[in-house]
This record gives C-alpha cells, sequence and structure tokens, in this order.
C-alpha cells in the first residue's frame, strides 16, 4: 500500500478482537517507533507495553478509552532528556517528539493488520499514581491496540470529512 493510501485506511478502531498481537507485529511496531525522527535525535520517549490483565485493569482506571483492547502503549517522554532550545525559555521538543513516535506506531500497526486509538481522555497525574509512572517523565498518550474486531468500523465524522486544503494551508 502506498503512504497517502495507509494514511486513508487507517482510522481510530475502538473494538478490538480478544486475541494478542503477535510478537512479529509487536516487533515491527516497536521498530518503527525507535526508527523515528526526535529533536536533536536525543530520544526522549518511553514506551510502555500494557498487556497483563492487572496492568490492563489499572489502565482502565485511569480512563473509559481502552476499548477492551488486550493490549495498551503509554507514551511518555524523560523531561531531563528532551532537546531544550537555547532561543527561548521552557521551549523543548518532548511533546513533539512523542507525538512523532506515535504516529510511526500508529502507521506501522496499520500496516500489520493492527488497529490503534490516540487517546488523550484521562488525568496524567492519576495515571502516573496508578501506573507507578517515574516522576521526570511527562504523559502524552495512551494507546489502545490490537487487531481489530469484524464490525470494527470508524466514526465517519472522525475520519473521512476533511476541510479543504485551502482552509488549512497557507502561502507566505
Amino acid at each position: 500500500m502506498d503512504f497517502i493510501e495507509l494514511a486513508k485506511a487507517r482510522y481510530s478502531v475502538r473494538k478490538f478482537k480478544n486475541e494478542p498481537i503477535s510478537d512479529e507485529h509487536m516487533a515491527r511496531i516497536l521498530e518503527a517507533a525507535n526508527v523515528a525522527p526526535t529533536g536533536c535525535n536525543y530520544q526522549p520517549q518511553r514506551i510502555y507495553v500494557v498487556k497483563s490483565e492487572e496492568a490492563i485493569s489499572k489502565l482502565n482506571k485511569a480512563s473509559k478509552c481502552v476499548f477492551g483492547a488486550k493490549t495498551a502503549l503509554i507514551f511518555t517522554y524523560n523531561k531531563d532528556e528532551d532537546w531544550k532550545n537555547r532561543l527561548e525559555e521552557g521551549v523543548h521538543s518532548g511533546v513533539q517528539d512523542v507525538s512523532i513516535v506515535a504516529t510511526h506506531v500508529m502507521l506501522e500497526a496499520w500496516e500489520c493488520g493492527v488497529g490503534s486509538c490516540w487517546v488523550n481522555f484521562f488525568s496524567p497525574t492519576e495515571l502516573h499514581k496508578i501506573m507507578g509512572l517515574p516522576e521526570n517523565e511527562e504523559v502524552v498518550l495512551i494507546m489502545p491496540i490490537g487487531y481489530p474486531a469484524d464490525d470494527a468500523a470508524p466514526l465517519e465524522t472522525m475520519h473521512s470529512v476533511y476541510k479543504d486544503l485551502s482552509e488549512t494551508v497557507r502561502e507566505i
């Protein structure tokens, strides 16, 4: 599949099969994360693979948007390792780095037949506590992943409705 076809086909999966992701597919997904570009290649991202029943149960307490997935990824970045802009205080690359990494994960997952959903509907403070994450890490997102259920389908208003490029692109 070419990239545009892949990007158009991928959607946020909110219903998963009750089967684990194969080791081969998980390896490919994590390799895609590993080769994603980050600010100055500092690679501050951390990815927690959540798949034990106990850990998934904890995650379900932090967010109602795990959608029955048997595996989820928690994306964080190490605040001590992300690139800092010397030209302006407080400008750093952690959230951007994790966003690039997570996008690589979503697209490679789809290429493998694995669905995903980018979730921000949770309290990062609560997630830190519940999952026992390190204090120097900032949580950016949760991503439930798995093989889409046979009746999984995209929400049309969130998948195939796009603004015209003239509304989002400007030349200067």
